[in-house]
């Protein structure tokens, strides 16, 4: 049965995800608005063709003119990972850290329920924002998606012909961005319980979080840096490229990763003097 701390967290967000759920959707609608007219688009395919490398750092190295390419680079490689990463940091700041800064921590705890509890449903108030959110994004990904043709497949003008989008992985890529979400999300959250300080939990998790996203696509074209991908978040997101392949046990890693910051967020929180 769901309690009063989780109620209490989503109710208390919830003008907060209506605006991020109008944003989402907006964002996503626009950008695959112009698919129809981008496919068709000789010049940026001679583009594309003439910037392998360009192409593989910034649209994660598949092509930019199949539905599936396209959604790739405008919004799986770059845009939603950091887009929902924000959301999930920004839930995971405020869960401890955020109760803290405001004074309101302090009465929390008077209540009689444990530390452990208040971690867990705090987590829980992260992951069911996150949940909702990437629901919403899958629907209006579906939704303009199918209004734009892209699960239907299309010959150009010469003769190159675009395979449909698989409606299947495009919902295993969504759970993929999910997990990855959670993962920066539950980072924040540690850093909150180990510090009491919402500016350190942003700044350390954003830093992660941006630096996994950007180095990963750089590791792409830079050599040198390829084996070093392994040790990133964002190489287990999309290291197999859930919207062409589905997710498989790269997934895995990101689920362990989100399990290993919660328990170490309840291990600092509940030694902690929150007085202090």
């Amino acid at each position: 049965m769901l309690n009063n701390i989780f109620l209490k967290g989503l109710r208390e967000r919830r003008l907060s995800l209506i605006w991020w759920a109008v944003g989402l959707i907006l964002f996503v609608v626009l950008n695959i608005a112009f698919y129809p007219s981008m496919k068709n688009s000789t010049g940026l395919l001679e583009y594309a063709e003439s910037s392998p490398e360009l192409m593989t750092a910034f649209a994660g190295g598949t092509d930019i003119i199949s539905p599936a390419g396209y959604l790739n680079s405008q919004l799986f490689f770059l845009m939603l990972p950091i887009i929902l990463g924000i959301f999930a940091i920004s839930l995971g700041s405020d869960a401890l850290a955020g109760e803290e800064g405001r004074g309101t921590l302090d009465l929390l705890l008077s209540l009689p329920i444990s530390r452990r509890r208040v971690v867990l449903e705090k987590f829980a108030t992260l992951l069911a924002g996150t949940v909702i959110m990437s629901a919403v994004l899958f629907v209006a990904m579906l939704s303009a998606a199918l209004a734009a043709g892209m699960n239907k497949s299309s010959v150009l003008e010469k003769g190159i012909e675009l395979p449909p989008l698989d409606l299947l992985h495009l919902a295993e890529a969504t759970l993929a961005l999910t997990l990855l979400a959670l993962a920066f999300g539950s980072l924040a959250l540690l850093i909150g319980a180990a510090t009491g300080s919402r500016g350190a939990a942003i700044g350390v998790a954003a830093a992660v979080g941006l630096g996994s996203i950007v180095l990963n696509s750089v590791a792409l074209v830079v050599g040198s840096l390829k084996p070093w991908r392994k040790l990133l978040p964002t190489y287990y997101y999309n290291a197999r490229d859930p919207l062409l392949n589905g997710i498989d046990w790269h997934a895995l890693v990101l689920l362990a990763l989100t399990a290993a910051f919660l328990a170490a967020a309840l291990f600092f929180f509940q030694r902690r003097d929150i007085s202090a």
